[in-house]
C-alpha cells in the first residue's frame, strides 16, 4: 500500500464530549451502557424479530459502518446486551470493527477481551485500532498473541504487521516477516507482495522491491502503484518513468497516487514538458482535482512554472487540507515572499482548517525572515493555544524569530527550557548568537554542543567558520577546518565556501585559493567568496581572472559578484576594467547597479583623481546618493587634498548622520594638511559641543588562542618594556637603512622631533613589536587595525619585513596589506 503521512487531527470536542457520556455509563462488565443510550436506537430502524438473529444484528451493524454511525450503533448493542449478548463471532468481528472506525478503541478492546471466541479476524481487527491509535507496541502484541494462540497467519495479518513496522520506524525488520512469507507461500499474492514492497522502499532496498514485484502473479493497480512511489521516493525516477510507461501498456489505468508518484519522478528529472504531458492525463482522468494530485502539481509548477500557475493550480482544489496549505505557505516563506505566506496562513485560518507543526514553522520563518517580531508573537500565543509548543519544528522556528529580531534572551530562554534539542535547536541559537553580533557565545555554544556530543552539521561549520573570521582568529580557523575534515564535510560546498570565506579574512588568501581548487564541486557563492577574497586582499588582476573562469564554466554573475568584481578594480586602480565591467553589468547581464555598485565606482574614480567624474557619476544616481558615496568621495578628497570638494562632502554626510565621527576625523585632516589650524580647531570645537569623540587608533594580534590589543602611545601591556626596546632597535635599523620619515599623518602642530616619536607608537608598530618578540623566528605576523594604515607605518614596515626577513600581514579597515621583502600585496595603492 502507498504510506501516506498525513497529520494526526484531534477530535472533535462534540465527539470526544459525546464518547466520555457513553463510556463513563459503564455500569458493569455484562452492561456497558446506560438505559439512555438504549434510547438512541432510532424507531425507523427494523429491529430483528422476538427470536434473536445474530445475522440480521451482522447486517444492521455493517449499515451502521456504511454510515458512519456509531451512535445507533451503540444503540443496538444496549439492545444485543438486554436480549442475553448471543451475537455469534462474525456479528460480533463486525461491532468490534465499527469501534475500531469510529475511534472508540477502549469500547473495542473491551469487547475483544470478553469475547468467548476469537479468530484471525478479531485479533487484526483490534491490532489496526491499536495502529490508527499509534499505539504500534500494542498492535504487535495482539499479533503476537494471534501466533502463540495457532490461529491462521493469512495475508491479513501479514499486511497489518508491516505496515505497523514501517509506522514505527522499524521496516528494516520486513525481512524476517518476509522469511514467513515466503515459506506460506504469500510472496506472490498482490495484497503482501505490496505491503513487502511499501516495507523495502522505506529501506531504500528498491532491488528487492523490484523482485517482488517481479514475483507478484496477478499485479493489480495498487501493486503497479506501490513499487513506482518506491521507485521515486528512492530518486530512481527514470526507473519509476519506465515502469508507468509498462503499466499504461499493461493497460491499466492511473490512480491518484501513481500520478502522485510520477510527477514526482517528473521533478527530479527536470523533465518539465514530460510532467506536462502527465498533467494532461490527470485533466483527462479528473484526478487533477485529487488533494495528492493537487499538492504534486503545486510542488511540480513551484520548481518550474510561475507563480501564478502555482496559484492557480491552489486555487482550483476543490478540498484543500493542511498539507496543501501548509505546501503552500512553506514555498512562499522559502521564496522571500514572507508577505504572501502570512496572508495565506490567515486565510487558512479563515477557511477553518487546523495547522500542524510545519504551517507554524513556515508562518514563524516568515516572520524571522519579515523582522516582524510583535507578529510572531502572536503566532506563539496561537502556536501554545493548540498545544505545539513542545514540538521540535516549532520549537526550533520560534527561537529562529526571536533570534533574528535580536530578541536574543527570549530565544535564550526557549532554548534552555526546551529538553528534546536537536541538531537545529543548537544551529538556531549558534546562528542567532552569530546575528546579534555576540561572536564569543556562539564559539562558546559550539563547544558546548560537541561536548554534549550533538553532531555538528553543515550549517554548524559554515556558521562558526564565519565567526572564526569575523574575529580574525586564524587558530580558531584552522581548528574548526581540522574538524570540518575529521567528520568528513570538508568536501561539503557550504563548508568549503565557509572555509575559503574564512582564510580569505584571516589574511591567508592563498589557503583560501587552496580551498578553491580542492573543492569538488562549486556554486556562485564558492566563486564570489574566492572573488571578493582577492579583492580584500588588493589583488585584482587574480580577482578577475576568477571572474573569467567563473564565466568559462557556465556561472552567471549575480549583483554580489559584481560588487567583488568592482571592488577588485577599485582596490587596485583598474579604471578601464572597472568601467568596462560595470557597463557589461547593466547591458549584458541586465543588473541594475546598486549603491555598492556605485560605491566602488566612486572610489576608483576619486582615488585615481577624476573627482569631476566621481561627482558626476553621484548625481546623475537615479535614487538618493547614500552616507556610503559621500564618504567614498570624502576619503578620496582626502588623498588628492581637495579641501572644497571634501567639505561639501563632508556636509552632505553630516546633513544625513550629525554624530559621524569619522566624517569630522577626516575633514579636519583635510584642514590640517593644509595647516589651516584654525578650521581644525573648528572642527574639533564642533565635535566637542556635539559630544562627538574620535575613534581611538586600535590594532591587535593573536598569539597562542588569546588576542592582545594596542592603542596609540598604549603603555599598558605586560610585556611593555619589551617592546619598547625592540621598536627603539627598529628605529635605529631603519634609519641605517635610509628610512626618512614622513610626518604628513601627525595632524598636530608640533616639532618634527616630537612628531617621529609620536609616529613609533602607532598601534600596529607596538602590535608589530610584541609579534616579534612572542612569535617564532620566521613565522608570519598578523595584525588587524581599526583604522586606515597610514603613509609612515606602511613604508616603515614595508623596510622592516626587508631587513628581518618576516612577512607581515595587516589588515587595515578597507584591505589587507602583505608585506613580504620590502614590497607590499598593494604596489603602495591603498
Amino acid at each position: 500500500m502507498i504510506r501516506l503521512f498525513r497529520p494526526r487531527t484531534l477530535h472533535s470536542y462534540s465527539n470526544f464530549v459525546t464518547h466520555h457520556k457513553i463510556t463513563t455509563s459503564i455500569c458493569s462488565t455484562q452492561c456497558w451502557f446506560s438505559a439512555q443510550a438504549a434510547i438512541l436506537t432510532p424507531t425507523s430502524m427494523e429491529l430483528p424479530s422476538a427470536e434473536f438473529d445474530s445475522h440480521a444484528y451482522g447486517a444492521l451493524l455493517r449499515r451502521c459502518i456504511q454510515n458512519d454511525d456509531p451512535i445507533t450503533a451503540m444503540g443496538l448493542h444496549c439492545e444485543i446486551i438486554k436480549k442475553g449478548n448471543c451475537l455469534d463471532l462474525f456479528a460480533t468481528n463486525i461491532l468490534m470493527d465499527l469501534y475500531v472506525k469510529a475511534g472508540l478503541l477502549y469500547d473495542a478492546s473491551k469487547l475483544f477481551d470478553e469475547m468467548p471466541e476469537r479468530n484471525t479476524v478479531s485479533f487484526v481487527t483490534l491490532s489496526q485500532g491499536y495502529a490508527q491509535s499509534q499505539q504500534f507496541f500494542e498492535a504487535v502484541g495482539i499479533l503476537s498473541w494471534l501466533h502463540r494462540e495457532g490461529h491462521e497467519l493469512n495475508e491479513f495479518v501479514f499486511t497489518s504487521i508491516l505496515k505497523v513496522l514501517v509506522s514505527m520506524g522499524w521496516a528494516e525488520f520486513g525481512w524476517t516477516i518476509h522469511g514467513c512469507i515466503y515459506k506460506l507461500g504469500l510472496d506472490s499474492n498482490a495484497f503482501v507482495g505490496t505491503a513487502l514492497i511499501d516495507a523495502y522502499s522505506v529501506c531504500g532496498s528498491t532491488d528487492s522491491a523490484r523482485e517482488i514485484f517481479d514475483g507478484i502473479a496477478c499485479k493489480d493497480m495498487v501493486t503497479w502503484t506501490g513499487m513506482v512511489a518506491c521507485y521515486s521516493e528512492n530518486n530512481c525516477f527514470e526507473e519509476a518513468m519506465e515502469l508507468f510507461s509498462q503499466m499504461r501498456v499493461a493497460g491499466f489505468e492511473p490512480n491518484n497516487f501513481t500520478f502522485s508518484g510520477v510527477l514526482k519522478a517528473c521533478l527530479g528529472l527536470e523533465a518539465f514538458d514530460v510532467a506536462k504531458g502527465v498533467h494532461g492525463c490527470a485533466l483527462k482522468t479528473n484526478y487533477e482535482r485529487d488533494i495528492y494530485v493537487g499538492v504534486g502539481l503545486l510542488e511540480l509548477y513551484t520548481e518550474y512554472g510561475d507563480i501564478g500557475d502555482v496559484k492557480k493550480i491552489f486555487e482550483e482544489m476543490p478540498k484543500k487540507d493542511v498539507i496543501a496549505w501548509s505546501f503552500m505557505i512553506s514555498r512562499f516563506a522559502q521564496n522571500d515572499q514572507s508577505e504572501e505566506a502570512l496572508k495565506l496562513f490567515s486565510k487558512m485560518r479563515q477557511a477553518f482548517v487546523a495547522p500542524n507543526q510545519f504551517t507554524f514553522a513556515s508562518a514563524l520563518q516568515a516572520c524571522a525572515t519579515m523582522g516582524d517580531v510583535e507578529l510572531g508573537k502572536q503566532v506563539h500565543g496561537l502556536v501554545l493555544k493548540v498545544g505545539l509548543d513542545s514540538d521540535i519544528f516549532v520549537s526550533n522556528a520560534l527561537m529562529g524569530v526571536y533570534a533574528k529580531c535580536r530578541r536574543i534572551e527570549d530565544a535564550t530562554k526557549l532554548f534552555e527550557d526546551y529538553q528534546d534539542k536537536n541538531e537545529v535547536t543548537w544551529n538556531t541559537m549558534i546562528v542567532g548568537y552569530i546575528h546579534y553580533g555576540d561572536i564569543e557565545k556562539a564559539l562558546n555554544l559550539f563547544f558546548k554542543m560537541l561536548e554534549n556530543r550533538i553532531e555538528a552539521t553543515e550549517v554548524t561549520y559554515s556558521s562558526v567558520l564565519r565567526a572564526a573570521a569575523g574575529l580574525a582568529t586564524l587558530e580558531l580557523g584552522i581548528q574548526i577546518h581540522s574538524l570540518t575534515v575529521k567528520n568528513s564535510y570538508e568536501e561539503n560546498t557550504v563548508v568549503g565556501n565557509a572555509l575559503i570565506d574564512m582564510y580569505a579574512k584571516c589574511g591567508r588568501i592563498k589557503d583560501a585559493r587552496l580551498v578553491f581548487d580542492m573543492m569538488n564541486e562549486r556554486d556562485g557563492v564558492s566563486w564570489n567568496a574566492m572573488i571578493s577574497g582577492y579583492s580584500m586582499h588588493g589583488l585584482g588582476v587574480e580577482a578577475l581572472k576568477i571572474f573569467q573562469m567563473m564565466q568559462e564554466r557556465g556561472f552567471k554573475p549575480t549583483t554580489v559578484t559584481f560588487v567583488g568584481v568592482l571592488s577588485a578594480c577599485s582596490n587596485s586602480g583598474l579604471l578601464d576594467q572597472g568601467q568596462a565591467y560595470f557597463q557589461s553589468m547593466v547591458w549584458d547581464y541586465g543588473i541594475e547597479p546598486c549603491l555598492e555598485h556605485y560605491c566602488c565606482m566612486v572610489w576608483l574614480l576619486g582615488r585615481l583623481g577624476h573627482l569631476d567624474k566621481a561627482v558626476k557619476l553621484i548625481e546623475d544616481i537615479p535614487c538618493k546618493p547614500s552616507v556610503m558615496l559621500w564618504r567614498a568621495l570624502l576619503g578620496a578628497c582626502v588623498i588628492h587634498k581637495n579641501v572644497e570638494l571634501g567639505r561639501i562632502s563632508a556636509q552632505r554626510i553630516l546633513d544625513m548622520e550629525p554624530q559621524d565621527e569619522s566624517t569630522h576625523v577626516l575633514l579636519s585632516n583635510i584642514y590640517a594638511t593644509e595647516r589651516s589650524w584654525k578650521d581644525v580647531r573648528s572642527i574639533r570645537k564642533s565635535m566637542k559641543s556635539k559630544g562627538v569623540k574620535k575613534e581611538p587608533g586600535l590594532s591587535w594580534i593573536e598569539n597562542q588562542g588569546t588576542v592582545h590589543s594596542f592603542a596609540v602611545g598604549d603603555g599598558s601591556h605586560p610585556d611593555m618594556r619589551v617592546i619598547k626596546g625592540i621598536l627603539e632597535c627598529l628605529r635605529i635599523r631603519t634609519r641605517k637603512s635610509g628610512y626618512v620619515p614622513n610626518y604628513s599623518p601627525v595632524l598636530i602642530d608640533i616639532e618634527d622631533d616630537e612628531k617621529e616619536r609620536h609616529l613609533w607608537v602607532h598601534s600596529e608598530r607596538i602590535a608589530l613589536g610584541f609579534g616579534l618578540f612572542r612569535t617564532p623566528p620566521g613565522s608570519d605576523i598578523r595584525i588587524i587595525k581599526n583604522l586606515r594604515i597610514c603613509v609612515d607605518c606602511h613604508a616603515t614596515i614595508k623596510l622592516i619585513s626587508k631587513i628581518l626577513q618576516r612577512d607581515i600581514v595587516i589588515r587595515d579597515m578597507n584591505r589587507f596589506h602583505h608585506f613580504q621583502d620590502g614590497i607590499c600585496s598593494c604596489g603602495d595603492y591603498w
